[in-house]
């Protein structure tokens, strides 16, 4: 591996420690957090961009504490390339006081039971976790599953990139091909493979009963395929920025389509499928958030009441979050009616969420499900797609694509209207 490969995108920062016992290195612990903005052509870090030098600070291995010391220059650096250096600053010192808790922690169970025993703790949880994914694994009938659906574009083109998976199960070992898949392309929804593996992975872990432990020994049963120089394993310098958010999201749906195929009556209809990114950044201050969607409904349940974000864990900032790091306002936050799709039991409804800005704001947003609906699943209707919508402080409406960096006025407002989850069954009479 390379200096310059690894991470997800630039804005996810990792710590790792290392924790010593008997002279060796015995473990590491590792922490990684998404910061706001670190650097770029554009505030918040994930701009229509067209290679890795254009999303920010890119940070190969180095050490950040050296010798029980803060490396104040490597500091210095990290901050003096984000718009928001002092908030920067604080969440930097965040990673490094939770690294420090998880060595403290680890380093008082080696004391309590000895590097011995820890190892073999160890050794057993890796092999159950592999014992119980093949487990799951075992479950799905033998054979090849395919699958494909599409992103809207890269923001530098609205030419749909297709995300194609075939399935190959063979009794406790699943093999994960996405070669049929786009070549990477010039803009931002190129992902990194560990992105691919990643959310492969989740899909497969969402058909266990229990909670499985996240280790390599989940993993080891998945091979995922994804070439070189493909969408899905981009090389460098390519554009990466929403690669994890927007492309992982579509991951998701097309292994989950597939298992829809395998495990017939079964498998939920699509979610939203985006995370509706939106970045505003006025002067040296820059705010981000994601806004919550539609589930897909499942056999089991409706989701209309449910939104949030779906295959991601973010959580939905108060209005007033954005009025305190921007000047804006948030003049509306509520659901978005009969936007989830039809069926015995229906998709989850959309939000719409509206920003007023209260000064002059270089805003962008990268969106998916703009074209394409959320897929419904046996008989059931799709979610309805995403709305980008720019008010001029005249009242002018101007429809934005999915994939878009606005500069706003003070008294414009900008509305986004996230897609529906997908119906589940035909909707009874």
């Amino acid at each position: 591996m390379t200096l310059i490969e690894g991470g997800t995108h630039l804005p996810d920062i990792t710590m790792v420690s290392p924790i010593l016992s008997e002279g060796q290195v015995a473990f590491f612990v590792a922490s990684r957090a998404h910061h706001a903005d670190v650097g770029g052509m554009s505030p918040g870090s994930l701009p229509l961009s067209t290679e890795l030098y254009q999303e920010g600070l890119i940070i190969p291995p180095v050490k950040l504490i050296d010798s029980g010391r803060l490396n104040t220059a490597v500091m210095t650096i990290l901050t003096s390339n984000s718009r928001g250096p002092d908030e920067r600053m604080g969440d930097l010192e965040a990673q490094l006081s939770s690294n420090r808790v998880g060595r403290e922690r680890l380093q008082e169970l080696i004391r309590r039971h000895g590097l011995a025993e820890m190892n073999e703790h160890v050794a057993a949880l890796l092999a159950y976790a592999r014992r119980m994914t093949e487990s799951v694994i075992s479950a799905i009938p033998d054979g090849d599953y395919e699958f494909e659906d599409v992103l809207e574009g890269d923001g530098q083109s609205d030419a749909p990139i297709r995300i194609h998976v075939l399935l190959r199960i063979h009794e406790t070992a699943i093999e994960v091909d996405f070669t049929e898949s786009s070549p990477q392309v010039a803009g931002n929804i190129n992902t990194v493979k560990a992105v691919a593996q990643s959310a492969t992975w989740y899909c497969i872990r969402l058909l266990a009963d229990s909670d499985v432990p996240v280790n390599d020994g989940c993993f080891s049963p998945i091979e995922v395929i994804a070439p070189s120089g493909s969408v899905l394993n981009a090389r460098f310098p390519a554009a990466v920025a929403v690669g994890n958010t927007e492309t992982g999201q579509r991951i998701v749906d097309v292994v989950l389509g597939a298992l829809a195929k395998a495990l017939p009556g079964t498998i939920p209809a699509a979610s939203q499928g985006t995370m509706n990114n939106v970045t505003i950044g006025m002067g040296g201050r820059v705010y981000y958030e994601t806004i919550g969607g539609g589930h897909g409904a499942s056999p089991h349940r409706r989701w209309s009441e449910r939104q949030s974000q779906s295959h991601d864990e973010y959580a939905q900032y108060p209005g007033r979050s954005s009025g305190a790091c921007v000047s804006t306002r948030v003049l509306s936050y509520c659901l978005r009616p009969n936007s989830g799709g039809k069926g015995a039991f229906r998709g989850g409804d959309g939000i719409v969420r509206e920003y007023e800005m209260l000064s002059m704001t270089t805003t962008t947003v990268n969106s998916e499900r703009r074209v394409v609906n959320p897929y419904g699943l046996e008989h059931g209707q799709p979610g309805s797609c995403g709305v980008n919508t720019l008010i001029t402080r005249d009242g002018v409406k101007q429809l934005l694509s999915a994939k878009v960096t606005v500069s706003a006025n003070a008294g414009d407002r900008l509305v986004i209207e996230t897609p529906g989850g997908g119906g589940w069954g035909a909707t009874r009479a």
